[in-house]
């Protein structure tokens, strides 16, 4: 496989690849270049992306097809005056052109920044302003165009618009551009490991999004990601439910499985159906799957009967925390064990759970070989098996794949990197045997009457309830105690809000852990606020609670 290249691989247990795994970035690593483009000269006829969409939509993409197309993007970039360094928006779904842009971008040194097309004028506006964006490249639909539109009046360092089609006046058309640009002299290596590539707007939640900046090592350490936690091998087809717009879309449809010599599923959808969804996966015969614990309870809630997934081989998650009702269901219903991560914007899979581990309900996994990953305390101190500290990696040595910092602010990036040391800001937990158990934001944390609670815990048994579709534990102002938990509940289709009700969840949680962790609050809710990225803002509940 093409990550061989770069390292051992032949790890069959968590012991000896802990001990054993390095990976040195090569010199000037463009991935566009030493991965597509090598496999393109090798194999130029073996299947890069099987894409399709609920239109009927149907292609099969090689890696000389993709190496093809990704150098007339380059051409076509450059002919319309995008270079070296310039930022590029890429608002393009789950369109394939995201592939030949991407990977055009690379071999032009320009730097790439995937976003959502759920955004509005004004976080256009505030984008192209944070990055100084010289162009933008968007799909044809009309409120993502408006979108962009939009925001020109305030955005002066935009002096591009690209659409798929480029039909509206003063765009250019993508499509017809890469055809213009089909022949031509090949693109010219211009950059070094240290350039940044990729940049990440990454909501959060609380304040105005961070800038977070990726160099040309981060694509190698997505080897871990495909090979040891998605378990990926040169026959694999594998489907990551992730709009391009998000990280989590390079860390499922792009850099790691590329490397294994995998071939990429995608589903082009704009409204998610799970029927249509398990038809695709049937039909294509899907060897791979990865979604967050949310969509895959509508998965295991689903009647899969219907479906043929006898190729399914492998299923991950990340995201959020697995609860151990998911676990179990979706085991039953398909005999496949759930394989969970844990990592950010700004990183790698921190903590895996490998394909050779036994998945441990509850617990994220264990810590990625490649990082020296360790439980932190507020003094800096490394916290003993048991006990509770922040997530952080140490830098001394080098640690290619995490990010370089947040582009232009310093005062952020040195709150997160000091001393030789990440902070995630994600509290952990790790046994005896070495996994690690995710406790919450370090903001998020609950502090009640001496009591440190992680609102994580106390979700995942809500969740367990019948009555409960959703729900957000926080804590609340108390005058003795300091904080009494908060559970914000979303309540199934039958269920009706009454203090009958408030009490019976008490009690549920009650029986399923310590008293103290009894939610105090109780509050029914039809939704909650969220980020553009679609997680809570648990901010705006602990805000509403003051």
């Amino acid at each position: 496989m093409e990550f061989e290249r770069y390292g051992r691989t032949d790890f069959d247990n968590y012991e000896d690849f802990s001990a054993h795994y390095e990976m040195v970035p090569p010199d000037n690593f463009n991935f566009a270049f030493d991965c597509v483009d090598r496999l393109a000269h090798r194999s130029p006829d073996k299947t890069a992306m099987v894409w399709c969409d609920d239109e009927g939509g149907h292609a099969v993409y090689t890696f000389g097809q993709m190496s093809a197309r990704s150098d007339a993007a380059a051409r076509f970039f450059a002919s319309v005056g995008i270079c070296r360094g310039d930022r590029v928006m890429l608002i393009l779904k789950r369109r394939v052109e995201f592939w030949f842009a991407v990977l055009g971008l690379m071999k032009l040194g320009a730097v790439a920044i995937p976003a959502t097309h759920l955004m509005r004028a004004e976080d256009v506006t505030y984008r192209n302003n944070a990055a100084s964006i010289t162009a933008l490249v968007t799909t044809d639909d009309t409120v993502v165009m408006d979108a962009a539109d939009g925001a020109m009046a305030q955005s002066p360092s935009v002096r591009t618009r690209i659409s798929l089609s480029g039909n509206r006046e003063g765009w250019l058309a993508f499509r017809a551009g890469i055809a213009a640009h089909a022949e031509g002299a090949p693109p010219v290596r211009v950059t070094e490991n240290a350039d940044m590539m990729m940049l990440y707007f990454t909501s959060g939640t609380t304040g105005l999004p961070k800038m977070v900046a990726h160099n040309y090592a981060y694509p190698l350490g997505h080897i871990i990601t495909s090979r040891y936690w998605q378990a990926l091998h040169p026959g694999s087809l594998h489907l990551t439910v992730a709009d391009t717009g998000w990280a989590k879309a390079v860390w499922g449809k792009l850099f790691g499985q590329w490397l294994c010599e995998a071939a990429i599923f995608v589903y082009d959808h704009d409204r998610f159906n799970v029927h249509r969804l398990l038809s695709v996966m049937s039909r294509y015969k899907v060897t791979s799957f990865c979604a967050p614990p949310t969509l895959l309870r509508v998965v295991a809630n689903a009647d899969l009967s219907a479906y043929d997934l006898g190729a399914l081989e492998h299923v991950t998650s990340a995201g959020e925390p697995l609860d151990e009702e998911l676990f179990l269901q979706f085991k039953g219903k398909t005999g496949l064990k759930i394989y969970e991560a844990y990592g950010q914007t700004e990183t790698m899979p921190l903590v895996i759970t490998a394909f050779f581990t036994e998945p441990k309900v509850g617990w994220l996994g264990k810590p990625n070989p490649a990082y020296d990953v360790v439980l932190l305390d507020t003094d800096g101190q490394e916290v003993g098996r048991g006990g509770e500290g922040e997530i952080c990696v140490r830098t001394e040595a080098g640690a290619p794949g995490i990010f370089m910092g947040y582009y232009r602010d310093s005062d952020m990036t040195a709150a997160a990197f000091h001393e030789n040391v990440y902070h995630t800001g994600d509290m952990a937990q790790q046994d005896e045997e070495g996994y690690v158990r995710f406790i919450g934001r370090r903001d998020d944390i609950i502090k009640s009457a001496g009591y440190r609670i992680g609102p994580f815990e106390v979700e995942s048994i809500l969740l367990t309830h019948p009555a409960v579709a959703g729900c957000a534990v926080t804590g609340a102002p108390h005058p003795l105690r300091g904080q009494v938990i908060k559970a914000s509940i979303i309540l199934r289709d039958g269920y009706a809000p009454s203090e009958a009700m408030k009490k019976e969840l008490r009690a549920f949680v009650k029986s399923n852990a310590a008293a103290y962790k009894t939610p105090r609050l109780i509050e029914f809710v039809d939704s909650f606020p969220l980020t553009v990225s679609g997680k809570i803002r648990r901010v705006a509940i602990r805000e509403e609670s003051r």
